[in-house]
């Protein structure tokens, strides 16, 4: 087959891209951002899928593709997503160009529980999505799986492992119950409606067999991950807000933290659904703990797990030292700056020149840092001008090295953050 595969960079659509490949098929990969797949043999197209909202868009892709699979989705309106962009009007448009261009079978990933109740942006647009799909006179398969786990982790799986490696398991009040479905089963579910002699016109919940609290789960995660038990804590309300406004405010900057206000509200309806009429069809997720022993942690696992919160920790680090000491350059600072520079013999007008364009160097890094979209490109411009401070250093003020209190010695360790921030910047 040749398979058009949407959102293919992500942690469903990967999984299924990877393994039509590895059985033969032709996969054209379409995702966001130019995206090396690896060993994957796959046609890769680079387009945004909100921004994809005319038949005419879709249309090149589409020849001779026997099947397509939309696995595109974002949590939460931002500054570079849109929920009613990706989960709407592009699919609809994809939808169109495969009643325009003979595609009958399309396999449509929406979310569990959407049907029922739609508190969310997020759940209102998945909705409308799967309806768009429903009007259209295609072969159509739409999957709403519940929470998805699996060797790879993004998103909700990942946050699972990050509270699991915390010392005290935090408790959120009013968390709904879930069926976490294994990814694996994700994909067997997609490669079995792949079949053309599978039934279509069909709207299932993917869910597992068993019914977890999230406090279980994540007491299921750190004990897969070979560590004692830890002491619950109850998160007070007003902390969890501020804690899930900060990850608005963080999205804004263009990352996409999994703790939001959209994943508060959805965390409260829960995510369950009904097996049977997936069961009917032979298709039976297995259960999350069954899937964990089979996969044991190893100790990459247990890395991400510890480095999951401290990474966030890291950047936010980095920015401040940034920022504040370009302030403080400019401030509280600016007369020991002075008193170094015309030390090393420059001249007055030069030595301002230099910490003016110094402190603002810093403020750019920090900013840099902060904005995801520029993020590498400022770690980079750390590396560069920390290295360039400690050279200019070194020549004009040679005596700092030997300062107690190590201004110098000191660059060495930062940069050495700034290196371990880019080994963990991606999160997929």
């Amino acid at each position: 087959m040749r398979v058009l595969i949407v959102g293919a960079s992500g942690l469903i659509g990967s999984a299924v891209a990877g393994r039509l490949a590895s059985q033969g098929h032709t996969v054209v990969a379409v995702t966001r951002r130019e995206s090396r797949l690896g060993l994957i043999d796959a046609i890769a197209v680079r387009m945004d899928v909100a921004h994809a909202a005319e038949v005419s868009d879709w249309l090149p892709l589409l020849p001779d593709v026997d099947a397509v699979v939309n696995c595109a989705g974002v949590l939460q309106d931002s500054p570079g997503d849109s929920t009613s962009g990706v989960h709407v009007r592009g699919v609809s448009a994809l939808f169109h160009a495969c009643e325009t261009a003979g595609v009958r079978r399309v396999i449509h990933l929406s979310a569990v529980g959407v049907d029922r109740e739609t508190p969310t942006e997020f759940s209102r647009t998945k909705l409308a999505g799967d309806k768009a799909l429903m009007e259209c006179d295609l072969d159509w398969v739409i999957l709403r799986p519940s929470v998805v786990v699996g060797q790879a982790a993004y998103g909700g799986s990942a946050l699972f492992r990050g509270l699991a490696a915390l010392p005290i398991q935090p408790v959120m009040t009013g968390t709904g119950a879930l069926q976490i479905v294994h990814l694996d089963d994700v994909v067997d579910t997609i490669v079995f409606f792949l079949q053309s002699d599978s039934p279509s016109r069909q709207v299932l919940d993917v869910v597992g067999p068993r019914t977890w609290s999230f406090e279980e789960v994540v007491r299921l995660f750190r004990n897969w991950l070979r560590w004692p038990p830890a002491r619950a804590w109850q998160v007070p309300d007003s902390l969890a807000a501020i804690s899930y406004k900060a990850g608005d405010l963080v999205s804004m900057l263009g990352w996409r933290p999994p703790i939001r206000s959209t994943a508060r509200r959805e965390i409260v309806r829960g995510a369950v659904g009904d097996p049977k009429p997936l069961a009917a069809l032979d298709v039976r997720p297995k259960d999350l703990e069954a899937a964990l022993i089979a996969e044991p942690a190893s100790v990459q696992e247990r890395w991400f797990a510890q480095l999951y919160f401290l990474k966030p920790l890291l950047f936010v680090v980095l920015v401040l030292f940034w920022i504040s000491t370009g302030l403080i350059s400019l401030g509280p600072g600016w007369d020991h700056g002075m008193e170094l520079m015309r030390e090393g013999g420059v001249d007055e007008g030069m030595a301002a020149l230099s910490v003016v364009a110094g402190a603002l160097a810093d403020i750019v890094i920090g900013l840099a840092v902060a904005y995801r979209p520029t993020s590498r490109w400022g770690l980079l411009a750390a590396l560069t001008i920390s290295v360039t401070y400690a050279i200019i250093g070194t020549i004009l003020v040679p005596r700092l090295w030997s300062d107690p209190l190590g201004p110098m010695l000191k660059i060495w360790p930062i940069m050495v953050l700034h290196l371990v921030a880019l080994g963990i910047l991606e999160d997929r």
